[in-house]
């Protein structure tokens, strides 16, 4: 049986859920500005909610490319605040909060955030260390930031990177462990398409895989077109990883691909 424990619930993972994106930034590549005013961001958390998301993934700072920088006490400040209005407005909500600061992790999680989902993979050295302090769940992404590497070398790397973070992260009590294979974390499209056709091997660390491709530059690239017109490549995507063997989407169209998750669980349970 897959799951994991938010806010001290249990959460089975034996069919997958959707984590709906909150990008409370005005630099975010698809919906940057869009949810800055406090009645966008509580009308967008009630929409993602009714339509099928499991967990909200706040997010104070952009990684796009080329992204303006924000410090860490602009994103302390934002993450703090919106934690504190949706949290009374949605108590039981399950909220996850993208950062790669431990500091602003360490924060978070104490104004009730459930889960930390770290784009970097680890880049800040106390990370771990908070995690395993306050026993959430942690999102492990595999971010390439040294040389680029082979497509050939990709998937050996990927699994001694995180086979070496995950002993790291049990030693210091993490118990939880979500993987995310980082599509567009230096690599490159050749290479996210690679990993979606291998996906499944991934499962062999025995931990729950996340996917978050959600209108990102590799469908674009393919398909020709923008983000706000990327939406029937990233449910071909997330519906191709499902059979792949992911146990989260993150999503920005939740109502869609937990649409497209339905229809994979009654074709999988045949």
């Amino acid at each position: 049986m897959k799951s994991i424990c938010l806010n001290q619930k249990l959460i089975s993972l034996n069919t997958p859920i959707i984590m709906g994106i909150l990008n409370i930034t005005e630099d975010s590549f698809f919906d940057g500005g869009s949810y800055v005013s406090e009645t966008a961001v509580l009308k967008r958390v009630e929409q993602m909610v009714e339509e099928g998301a499991s967990i909200i993934d706040l997010g104070a700072v952009s990684t796009r490319p080329n992204a303006i920088d924000i410090d860490e006490n602009q994103e302390l400040k934002a993450i703090k605040k919106h934690l504190r209005l949706i949290l009374s407005h949605f108590p039981e909500l399950h909220i996850s909060v993208d950062t790669f600061r431990a500091h602003v992790a360490d924060m978070a999680i104490q104004e009730g955030a459930a889960l930390i989902n770290d784009v970097s993979g680890g880049a800040d050295p106390v990370m771990f260390d908070v995690v395993g302090k306050h026993q959430v769940p942690y999102i492990l992404t595999h971010n390439n930031r040294s040389a680029p590497l082979s497509t050939k070398e990709l998937i050996s790397n990927m699994l001694s990177f995180f086979g070496n973070n995950i002993e790291k992260l049990i030693l210091k009590g993490v118990k939880d462990i979500i993987i995310d294979p980082g599509f567009g974390f230096g690599k490159t499209v050749e290479q996210n398409y690679y990993l979606i056709k291998h996906l499944e091997t991934f499962s062999i660390l025995n931990f729950p895989i996340l996917v978050g491709i959600s209108r990102k530059s590799m469908i674009q690239h393919v398909l020709k077109t923008s983000p706000a017109e990327s939406l029937c490549g990233t449910i071909a995507l997330n519906t191709i990883s499902l059979y792949k063997g992911t146990s989260i989407l993150r999503v920005h169209d939740v109502k869609q691909c937990a649409e497209a998750t339905q229809i994979f669980n009654v074709l999988h349970s045949l």
